[in-house]
């Protein structure tokens, strides 16, 4: 068994660094589930879709929209 786990997400929003720390805890997450011995074998890919592209609710998602969205949570 090869563990594989794509994810995909509005392009623009993550930055490089982010992307490498969500890399490292899901290849630990899954790791610890199925084993160490399988981390040479773990792939983590992450995907950007074009900004607008992606849609929720019928409605179009961009990388403003996400930081807007974040914004807010915190505010809270």
């Amino acid at each position: 068994m090869m563990p594989l786990v794509q994810i995909k997400g509005v392009g623009g929003y993550l930055t490089l660094a982010q992307k490498q720390e969500i890399i490292h805890k899901v290849t630990e997450a899954v790791l610890s589930v199925e084993g160490e011995g399988l981390r040479q074998v773990t792939w983590v890919t992450i995907e950007d879709v074009q900004p607008g592209a992606w849609g929720v609710g019928g409605q179009p998602v961009t990388d403003d929209d996400l930081r807007a969205l974040a914004r807010q949570v915190a505010a809270e």
